[in-house]
Parts: C-alpha cells; structure tokens; sequence
C-alpha cells in the first residue's frame, strides 16, 4: 500500500491576501467574481451577434439582480438546507457571515429564478429566453465555484486510495497528525470538470451551434437542470456528504431529484417560438 504521506496534502492557503482575523481577499469570493464576470462576458457576445433579446445596456443591471438572487438564495438555502437553522438559539448572527463560507447551489438557483423572473417582468422580456441565457452561462461560475472549494480544502470526497488522491487536513479534527489522516477524492476537481467545463461545453456547443434557443424557449435552461441534476449526482457518488441523509441519500442528491423533474419538464415543453432580435 502507498504511504499516506506520499498523497498531496491540502495546505493551500484559502487567502490571496489575508488582512486580520477571518478578513481579507480569498479565492472563493474570487471565484465568484470571475463567474459573474464571465457570464456577463458571454451575455455582451449573445447580445453582439443578434442571438438575444437582452440589450446589451441592460446587461449590467441584469448581472446586479442576478448576483443578488445568487448570493441571497444560496446563503439562505445553505442555512435551511444544511441545517445551519439547528444553531440559530446559540448563534442568530450566523447566517451573515458569508466570509466563513456555506454557500448552496440549490438555493442559489431558487434565488436566482426569482431575481430572472423580477426583471423579466420589469423589463418585459421573455422569462424563458432569460432562462436560457442564464443557464448557457450558468456554468462558467460553477467551475471556479468548485476549484474554491478544492482551494478551500472543504466539500472533500470519500476515503480512497487512488493515486491521485488528497489529504485534506479540514477533514480530521484539529492537530490530528498528517500520518492519521486518511486521502480521500479530490471532489470538488471532478464536479468542477463535470458541473463546470463540460456542461459549460455543452450548452455553448447547444447555444451557437443549433436554433434551439430561439425555437424552443426554455429548452436550453431544461437541459442544463437535467444536466447538471445528472452530474451532481453523478459527483456525490465520490463526495464526504456534509450534512445527514435523507431517505439514505446525500441531500445533492435528494435535492436534484427535484432539479432532474423540473428540468425534464422544461425539456419537453413547447412554449412559441421568439421573434428575432
């Protein structure tokens, strides 16, 4: 067998600049960043080659509403979900502090159909179109999202011995010694690969090369739920769960069966086909 210490031990640093205390500039906050800026990157080319119906003067105000619907619903879904609400009699302030982490992409994605559904309202353009603009991009941030988590050393997968595997020292208890701690999958790289650069490959590929978007609104944003329903899935069979099961399943699971149904629902729906630009 492979010594333990011969596997890569996680000693990132989670700051690029640390201030004082729990403050300063980390990668996941850079992360997001990077993800909301490359969707409004994708959003500015969409608009540029006549494929959306979203000006691009309007994008920056849709980017707004869409970051706060993110960061909202997945702060508030990761304390619902996860049973951060079990510590709220010892610790009320705890949904606030964001810097600590907890973030929950099922939450994050009720937020964000909110904040898509607001401004599709206000600004009286297509909801589905919105959708799909949305899910084509989607994915941009899920990739950096998960190469966080890795930088982190949070959200790590199963015990293994497999060659590439990582210890992660977050995952024993305190000044447990390196010798005692078992590698595990670096899970967060394989759902970065599968939740991000391939279901981002994918959509692109669905996006431009096909008129999908434009005959059959909505179909786009119900391939990326199946899609990534699938996937995650597919991921948490590697990953630590991070909170109790539920009916014996991880709750990324549990809670993607519910993504995979809406998802397939949208997939066969026919909603008219938009207008050209």
């Amino acid at each position: 067998m492979t010594p333990l210490l011969a596997y890569w031990v996680d000693r990132v640093d989670p700051f690029l600049i640390h201030f004082t205390g729990s403050f300063g500039i980390r990668y996941y906050g850079l992360a997001y960043v990077a993800g909301f800026l490359g969707a409004a990157w994708l959003l500015a080319r969409y608009a540029r080659a006549g494929r959306s119906l979203l000006p691009a003067a309007q994008i920056g105000d849709f980017m707004v509403a869409a970051v706060a619907g993110v960061v909202l619903g997945g702060r508030v879904g990761h304390y619902l979900l996860y049973d951060g609400w079990r510590t709220f009699g010892s610790d009320p302030l705890a949904i606030l502090r964001v810097w600590d982490g907890g973030m929950s992409f099922h939450g994050g994605l009720v937020g964000v159909v909110a904040a898509v559904a607001w401004f599709s309202r206000t600004r009286r353009i297509p909801l589905p179109h919105l959708w799909d603009l949305v899910a084509s991009a989607a994915p941009v941030g899920l990739l950096f999202g998960r190469l966080a988590n890795f930088l982190n050393g949070e959200l790590w997968g199963r015990i293994s011995v497999v060659p590439w595997a990582v210890i992660f020292p977050r995952s024993a208890p305190p000044d447990t010694p390196l010798s005692l701690i078992p590698p595990r999958h670096p899970s967060q790289l394989y759902e970065a690969a599968m939740e991000g650069a391939l279901l981002l490959a994918y959509l692109q590929l669905r996006f431009w090369g096909s008129a999908v978007v434009r005959e059959r609104p909505g179909r786009l944003a119900g391939e990326f739920l199946v899609g990534y329903a699938l996937l995650r899935m597919a991921g948490e069979a590697f990953r630590e769960p991070d909170a109790s099961l539920i009916l014996g399943l991880s709750r990324g699971t549990f809670y993607s069966l519910f993504m995979l149904a809406a998802g397939a629902f949208m997939w066969l729906r026919r909603a008219p086909a938009l207008q050209a630009p």
